[in-house]
């Protein structure tokens, strides 16, 4: 069974990346592909790997690398990608340059890892030119914009049980699988030292509707009472921002208080600046930036090994979930934490019990207050962490690698071809 994965990585990682390795651009494409899969980024070769031993031809791409993906082109001889070939940045050659390559490896089944950049045109158009496709399985454990890609989806995957009952009731075939740890990374980290850091938060905090409202609203609480360390991607309102915000209040101020006065509104509307604030609905705010004293507290995001030996190095490390999955423990943060050691705090939900035994394995606080209070009394009862990361780490090696997820993905894969057969 020939298998292919479509995936997206994050522009900043792959920034960070090249530029941590000035000369790999000019490598070969097996160089760079080599060299990305080693650092372990997301699920990296994680499931094509354990999926080889089951009997699976895999391929992995990681199709916005650009200099990977030009250096393919290349040596495949497609010097014509694009409407300005190789050279030309704006041109469509992530698109062009991966349909190549699905065309080129021929697969049955195609693993789509991104459900924002591949669109419903695009499957649509990889299932014309590569005709051995026989099976397409996406994977969305986030919220998203254009529902229109999943019809192109012969299964969606979802590590969320809300977003699984939510496909389903839309007409998709869906089902349920966890995020998996791969032992590997112990074997790239090498021998672990004491922990460096007491407590830390290593992740995205996007302050957008279903995304991670309530973990600014955690984060806040934690920086406000615990000293805890936060890498992280966020988006800070620049000084030229925040002085062009503060001229925005106070002529939304100016205009509400003339009015209050009874000045008419036909003579603030002549006035260039209060005009303008007739017509805001409401007070301007920064609130889509995080909150500023999580900013403060923020170093720059880390990723790949640079991340799991960060986790390895806290004592302590936490973990929210996304607004999406209220009752549902399910991020990769659960298995990446305990499975490189670390002692993990995190939200607790009902289905946490199915996963690890809480408050052995990992911690868990149901408000900020308590998570504050269990990050205290660990971090002061170093026996008491260590079991806990201990037990942790055992539980995950044992029961949530991907060498176990790969089963479940192999027996959904050979159901839907058999019934495709029929």
């Amino acid at each position: 069974m020939r298998l292919l994965k479509l995936g997206i990585y994050h522009p900043t990682y792959l920034k960070q990346f090249y530029a941590a390795r000035p000369r790999l651009a000019a490598e070969a494409y097996a160089v760079q592909i080599a060299a990305l899969l080693e650092d372990c980024y997301g699920s990296s070769d994680f499931w094509t790997g354990a999926l080889g031993p089951l009997g699976y031809e895999t391929l992995d791409t990681v199709a916005n690398a650009e200099p990977l993906q030009k250096s393919w082109a290349r040596e495949h001889e497609l010097s014509d990608v694009g409407r300005g070939g190789l050279s030309d940045a704006g041109s469509d050659w992530l698109f062009e340059i991966t349909l190549a390559q699905v065309k080129a490896f021929r697969p049955e089944v195609v693993i789509v890892a991104d459900y924002s950049t591949f669109t419903a045109d695009f499957l649509r158009q990889m299932k014309r030119v590569c005709p051995s496709v026989r099976l397409v399985l996406g994977w969305c454990g986030a919220p998203y914009g254009d529902p229109s890609v999943f019809r192109e989806w012969d299964i969606v995957l979802s590590c969320v049980p809300e977003m699984v009952e939510h496909f389903n009731a839309e007409g998709h075939r869906s089902f349920h699988l966890d995020h998996a740890f791969e032992p590997r990374v112990l074997e790239r980290l090498g021998d672990a030292s004491p922990p460096s850091i007491d407590f830390s938060f290593i992740g995205s905090v996007l302050k957008q509707n279903q995304f991670h409202l309530e973990r600014e609203r955690i984060l806040l609480r934690l920086v406000e009472q615990t000293d805890i360390a936060i890498w992280s991607d966020i988006e800070r309102a620049s000084p030229r921002q925040r002085r062009a915000l503060l001229m925005r209040r106070l002529a939304y101020d100016a205009y509400a208080a003339a009015r209050a006065f009874g000045v008419p509104q036909s003579l603030l509307a002549a006035t260039p600046l209060l005009g303008r604030a007739a017509r805001w609905e409401s007070r301007p705010s920064l609130s889509q930036y995080v909150d500023e004293r999580i900013a403060r507290r923020a170093r720059a995001p880390l990723f790949g090994l640079e991340m799991f030996r960060q986790l390895r190095a806290s004592r302590v490390t936490l973990n929210t979930h996304i607004d999406i999955s209220p009752a549902s423990a399910s991020n990769m943060r659960l298995f990446e934490a305990t499975g490189v050691g670390a002692c993990l705090v995190t939200d607790w939900k009902p289905n946490l019990s199915k996963l690890f035994e809480p408050d052995a394995e990992v911690l868990t606080y149901r408000t900020p207050d308590e998570c504050v209070e269990k990050v205290r009394y660990i971090l002061d009862h170093e026996g008491e962490r260590r079991a806990v990361a201990a037990a942790g780490q055992r539980r995950t090696l044992r029961q949530h690698t991907f060498a176990r997820r790969a089963e479940r993905i192999d027996e959904i894969v050979g159901e839907a071809l058999l019934k495709g057969r029929r």
